[in-house]
């Protein structure tokens, strides 16, 4: 009897073809368990850099390395079925120059099994972008609020207020768009910009706190899983409230083990009656 053939997982070609036709729904992924749990109801699952904040306490994402990219690149990559996952290039291991861009973005391409790699950046990384993709790299774009810059830019605040930082964020995202990118993320952007740009692109846009137009929307999952509850951007929103679940469990395994009411005996391993 064969053996049935693998799904397909969707390309980023696929995430293109979306725009116009319905939203992509995209989602942060970090691990394999909660890869395989998030995987049946995403497009694209993208194993951020992020993960410097979410799961090792980073206050920012700049001292995320490649090796902890492909680590978690790899973890995913083992639970994804049929989303399109896509890695970042960490801070630093792409700004130097385009040959260094895709050094880095071949490693973690050959050594994760993803079908892409994310880069923050828009004028000046185009050329880079450009390199990539006519060297089989398919680029996810990000421009508007860039954690990476973030110690260059003033820190975490939305962007495109003023008409000179909306002008350059058009012209980020029309570059990048030109450059090839198959998608580009518009983050922390004022709503009628961030509509705007989607109109005007070829490629399709991720929002993440920038406009229910956008060709697609993303959050970090820990956050719409209500993971965190001491900080909550203006642009989450939490469809659970996971926090409170897992302290509450804590206590009650606490609470019973002090007790001495767990292990029960149903949970112990006794001696079998000999024969």
């Amino acid at each position: 009897m064969s053996t049935p053939p693998r799904q397909k997982r969707l390309t980023p070609d696929d995430i293109t073809a979306l725009k116009g036709v319905r939203p992509a729904v995209c989602l942060t992924a970090y691990t394999t368990p909660m890869t395989r749990l998030l995987d049946p109801h995403c497009d694209l699952l993208l194993v951020g850099d992020s993960l410097g904040m979410v799961l090792y306490g980073m206050e920012t994402t700049v001292g995320v390395t490649v090796e902890m990219m492909i680590a978690h690149g790899q973890a995913v990559m083992r639970g994804a079925a049929h989303a399109c996952v896509i890695v970042d290039l960490p801070f630093g291991s792409y700004q130097e120059s385009k040959e260094q861009a895709f050094r880095t973005a071949a490693r973690i391409m050959k050594e994760t099994g993803c079908d892409g790699v994310k880069l923050e950046g828009g004028e000046e990384m185009a050329e880079t972008v450009a390199f990539l993709v006519s060297r089989g790299v398919p680029v996810f774009g990000h421009v508007g609020l860039m954690p990476q810059q973030v110690n260059t830019a003033g820190g975490y605040r939305s962007k495109g207020h003023s008409d000179k930082e909306a002008d350059k964020i058009r012209r980020d995202a029309r570059a990048i768009d030109q450059a090839g990118a198959f998608a580009i993320v518009i983050e922390g952007t004022v709503e009628p910009l961030a509509r705007e740009i989607t109109g005007t692109l070829s490629a399709a846009t991720i929002g993440i706190g920038a406009s229910p137009a956008c060709d697609g929307q993303v959050l970090v999952s820990d956050d719409m899983l209500g993971l965190f509850n001491d900080f909550k951007p203006r642009f989450v929103k939490h469809y659970a409230d996971l926090a409170a679940v897992i302290s509450q469990a804590a206590e009650d395994y606490a609470a019973e083990v002090r007790a001495r009411s767990f292990p029960a005996p149903e949970h112990t391993f006794q001696v079998r009656p000999k024969k």
